[in-house]
């Protein structure tokens, strides 16, 4: 940890004298690097350039100056977990039945026999990372966490991984890179159940006098650095991290892997934490924001963000690396822990003109910030395109000369690239296993059954309703309208594409 903090504080070029390997000068110029800056539970409304004016992030702006800004960009789901999948294989996430929100103990989700983003462009000669937040499972059933964590990222087509396992907010509370916890002491044995609490071991619900960070609902299982998590833990104190230093831990790896591969293509899948629960801003931001720790870790991640700009402007690697910024979900305010989000967003609205939120069939739950910056290619402007966090497999492989195997995955690469107005032509939209659909201007939701709102801490819409609801989003883009009795025919043949397409209305 303290080669680590101490990275932070040297300016980039001695970065690169301490790095621990130089790599041959062999790199193809016609083949850009990529980065995707994957941000967790980041509102629509919580970026300057999508509007927000009580927090500014300048430099999500400084991508967006110089890139497209995508109006109508989509993560496929308005939960983290399918979002990652469908980014990572090409392919919508109820194809899998296994593909919603996983423990933290969940086996891995991708099938290693099958190609993934980062397979497909290490098959043209890309050195491939992953650093930061998983969600999608390791290993198989029954893992022992103290010895090699198989199969993982590094078996799906990442060259190097430095990841959480899941999500801050469950155990275990530990890094694991490549294949292995970081920093464990094998005489301190890790444990981890989702079942039962081990003999002894405090947890929020019991020892609340224990905690800094309260739960306002669930996370009051194992404590750990003040903050009761989803999930029972007991041992590996070695390897246990330190959450209001995670940003740093994480960027750091991400210079590291940039910096050693700056002589070859790399795609670098940077996978924030923030502003995901529990929300535990370094204290440098602590305050900065002015709306409590939501609003710090949003500044918290634009600083990193503008951190690794930086170290691409050093290396002299920007104009031809690909930089692409996006969500995994809406937004969410209170998702279970005690910091006054709802209490301190003031005029801030995360979902910007949306409805909803995370967890959401209505727009704010999977439309999210979505911005590409291509200086060698992309003349900066603003974009209207349907696209999709999916559509990344096939177009990166159009922009490689790679071949994409994503079965749902669409070339939208012109759009990517500005050099035409339309992406793709309809998308479906899951929410904790409900679908919708969007086609053109249009949402069609079908009759789902539950509760109108998720709960009385996440106040979110969920979409649910007993009746059918039609928007057109070009004229009504908070969806006050409903518009499927004045327009029965579309309804019909909308639910009959969505049934063409799914299989299966739910």
């Amino acid at each position: 940890m303290k080669k680590i903090k101490n990275l932070l504080l040297l300016p980039v070029a001695m970065l690169i004298m301490f790095s621990c390997y130089q790599t041959g000068s062999d790199r193809d110029p016609d083949k850009p690097n990529i980065i995707i800056i994957y941000a967790d539970d980041l509102g629509y409304g919580d970026v300057s350039s999508y509007g927000a004016t009580e927090i500014s992030t300048p430099n999500i702006d400084r991508i967006a100056n110089a890139g497209i800004r995508f109006t109508n960009g989509y993560a496929t789901s308005a939960t983290c977990t399918p979002s990652r999948y469908a980014l990572l294989v090409g392919e919508y996430p109820w194809r899998n039945k296994k593909a919603h929100i996983l423990p933290g103990n969940a086996p891995l989700l991708l099938d290693t026999a099958k190609q993934s983003l980062a397979s497909m462009l290490q098959e043209v000669g890309y050195k491939t990372a992953v650093t930061g937040k998983w969600h999608l499972g390791l290993g198989g059933e029954g893992l022992d966490w103290n010895g090699k964590i198989l199969p993982g990222p590094n078996d799906v087509g990442f060259d190097y991984s430095y990841i959480l396992a899941s999500t801050n907010d469950r155990v275990p509370t530990v890094y694991v890179e490549n294949d292995r916890v970081a920093g464990l002491d094998g005489t301190d044995k890790l444990e981890v159940s989702y079942a039962r609490n081990f003999p002894g071991e405090p947890t929020g619900k019991d020892n609340p006098e224990m905690l800094k960070l309260h739960p306002s609902h669930g996370h009051n299982m194992s404590i750990h650095n003040g903050i009761s998590r989803i999930g029972f833990m007991k041992g590996g104190k070695s390897a246990l991290w330190i959450d209001e230093q995670m940003a740093d831990t994480i960027l750091a790896r991400s210079q590291e892997f940039i910096i050693r591969n700056r002589e070859n293509p790399f795609f670098l899948f940077y996978s924030l934490h923030q502003p995901h629960v529990p929300r535990t801003p370094h204290q440098r931001f602590v305050g900065l924001s002015g709306m409590g720790p939501r609003g710090d870790v949003i500044l918290e991640a634009d600083w990193c963000i503008g951190q690794l700009l930086n170290t691409l402007d050093s290396l002299g690697i920007a104009d031809n690396t690909i930089v692409i910024f996006s969500s995994d979900n809406g937004p969410v305010l209170d998702d279970g822990y005690m910091d006054d989000a709802n209490e301190l967003t003031g005029d801030h609205k995360p979902a910007g003109p949306l409805r909803g939120g995370k967890y959401s069939l209505f727009e704010a739950g999977a439309r999210v910030p979505f911005i590409v910056k291509w200086p060698k290619v992309i003349k900066s402007g603003i974009s209207d395109a349907l696209i999709c966090q999916m559509d990344l497999m096939a177009s990166l492989a159009v922009l490689t000369g790679a071949v994409s195997q994503g079965q749902d995955s669409r070339d939208v690469s012109k759009a990517f690239t500005g050099k035409s107005d339309f992406g793709r032509a309809d998308l479906v939209i899951e929410a904790t296993g409900r679908l919708a659909i969007r086609q053109g201007d249009w949402i069609m939701i079908p009759p789902h059954e539950g509760r109108p709102i998720v709960n009385q801490w996440v106040r979110n819409e969920t979409g649910n309703s007993t009746e059918y609801q039609l928007f057109n989003i070009a004229e009504d883009i908070g969806q006050q309208n409903n518009l499927a009795e004045k327009y029965p025919d579309r309804v019909k043949s909308m639910e009959a594409l969505l049934e063409e397409i799914s299989g299966r209305i739910k």
